[in-house]
């Protein structure tokens, strides 16, 4: 399967943390309804069982998605 794409990742984790933020600063039944949703969205964008979970798999997919492009760079570097 393949991973979820960089995008998408990085904006299930902002809205994640917004709520987060949101329901810790004042919580209501609205902000712990967005606030499981987003978990859910990003359990299973990472195919984690938890949101400690989640939130560790994405960091690790984002670390090896700059590494990546940090590698490509310097393949595509020409060669003086």
């Amino acid at each position: 399967m393949l991973p979820p794409a960089e995008k998408e990742l990085r904006a299930v984790l902002a809205r994640y943390a917004e709520a987060r933020f949101r329901h810790d600063l004042q919580p209501t039944g609205r902000s712990s309804r967005e606030l499981e949703v987003t978990s859910r969205r990003l359990c299973a964008l990472t195919r984690a069982e938890s949101v400690d979970q989640a939130l560790a798999a994405a960091d690790a997919l984002l670390d090896r998605l700059r590494a990546d492009r940090r590698a490509s760079r310097v393949t595509r570097t020409p060669a003086a």
